[in-house]
């Protein structure tokens, strides 16, 4: 009965915990405030900060890319889709892909993982998680 009890117990603290913390809501990148803004974009008047951003993550695939060889070897080529979030610590978070093959979606990964620290969005002052996606394009010559 006693370990029932402590079980029980324990069951409630850890509920209570989990309810009581407040999660921090994802928000879409036209709904928030302050736009997430990458380094270099601060600058920028707030009205010009989203198309710096794009700008710089776009200038970043660019200077990341490298086409994996094998995937050239067999012809491979097409578009990656790549979506993540910026947290709320300025990172990126959760990073999914979907393309034509496992090793163009590594390398999309890879490149979108050394994306550098971002301002994080905000909304009425408050921190929030903002959702980005893209296409990198993988195409033989």
């Amino acid at each position: 009965m006693f370990v029932i009890r402590s079980c029980f117990i324990l069951f409630f603290v850890f509920s209570f915990l989990s309810f009581s913390q407040e999660k921090a809501k994802t928000e879409s990148f036209d709904s928030v405030d302050s736009v997430p803004v990458y380094p270099g974009c601060l600058t920028e008047p707030e009205e010009k900060r989203r198309n710096c951003f794009q700008e710089k993550i776009y200038r970043h695939v660019a200077k990341n890319f490298r086409y994996p060889e094998l995937a050239q070897k067999k012809g491979i080529q097409g578009r990656v889709f790549v979506s993540f979030i910026i947290g709320t610590g300025g990172y990126v978070e959760q990073i999914k892909t979907r393309g034509p093959d496992p090793m163009l979606e590594a390398e999309a990964k890879r490149i979108i993982s050394l994306i550098p620290r971002i301002t994080p969005g905000r909304i009425d002052g408050k921190v929030v998680k903002v959702p980005f996606s893209m296409p990198i394009v993988f195409k033989l010559q």
